[in-house]
């Protein structure tokens, strides 16, 4: 058995760090729960590239890919190494796997990435580096980049996908949400059930969940779900480790997987 899970989380919006609300104090807390990673894989829903790509920096810097917020989102930094080594190894392993992958060794971290990890590991010690996710691929594939990326967990590596259980800007910025409506509830615990039973077939096929696509307009924010899935062992043990709702309509579910 692998010493350390594989985890999901939804990061929500960029102010995440700032913030003092539910899921800023559970991912001030979460990382107590298991041991010291000696590093970490990061799938995040803000790194889109055509094929697999994996950041290959040695110091990646900060990245605030985001406009219209506070100043002091923009004075944040998570000056944690990267490692080209481990980079090269992701590389590497999806390579056995079938699919080619680049490195890119210009890219810093993102805010789905940093924003999270601030909080759960606010020294900014332990070597990230960030894969890409397809948003034209399918959840499939995404679950075949986590298998690839399994046998990585051995050396004490934690992999971890960032994105969102429920996605709609649209719906968030339009606001009058004062509490989560059925149609994120309904397919947040659609989700819920299906990891609960280990039901990985269903949950590859997501698009036939209720209310799906208006939870997920675009699927960028749920396809680090299967990334993190695909790592975790198997039979699939899992704990739904957070509920909270951002904003009305952003579910900000946290998963660990065994």
């Amino acid at each position: 058995m692998h010493p350390l899970p594989t985890l999901f989380i939804s990061h929500g919006s960029p102010m995440l760090a700032l913030e003092a609300g539910a899921t800023t104090k559970f991912l001030r807390g979460v990382a107590g729960n298991f041991k010291r990673p000696d590093a970490i894989i990061i799938a995040s829903a803000h790194f889109e590239t055509k094929e697999p790509m994996v950041t290959g920096s040695a110091h990646p810097a900060t990245i605030h890919d985001f406009q219209g917020f506070p100043k002091e989102l923009y004075q944040l930094r998570y000056p944690a190494p990267g490692s080209p080594e481990l980079a090269g190894k992701i590389k590497d392993v999806l390579a056995k796997a079938g699919v080619a992958a680049g490195v890119d060794n210009e890219r810093g971290l993102d805010h789905g990435a940093w924003n999270p990890l601030l909080l759960m590991y606010p020294q900014a010690d332990i070597p990230v580096v960030e894969i890409s996710v397809q948003p034209h691929k399918n959840a499939a594939w995404h679950f075949e980049i986590g298998r690839a990326l399994r046998k990585l967990r051995g050396e004490n590596i934690l992999v971890i996908g960032t994105g969102n259980l429920t996605h709609n800007l649209y719906e968030a910025m339009r606001g009058g949400h004062f509490e989560a409506p059925e149609w994120v509830t309904e397919f947040a615990e659609w989700v819920a059930g299906k990891i609960g039973h280990g039901d990985v077939k269903a949950l590859l096929n997501w698009e036939t969940a209720p209310h799906a696509k208006r939870n997920h307009p675009t699927p960028e924010h749920f396809l680090p779900l299967f990334v993190a899935l695909g790592a975790a062992d198997e039979p699939l043990q899992a704990k739904r480790l957070h509920s909270d709702t951002a904003l009305g309509v952003l579910a900000m579910d946290a998963y660990e997987f065994g």
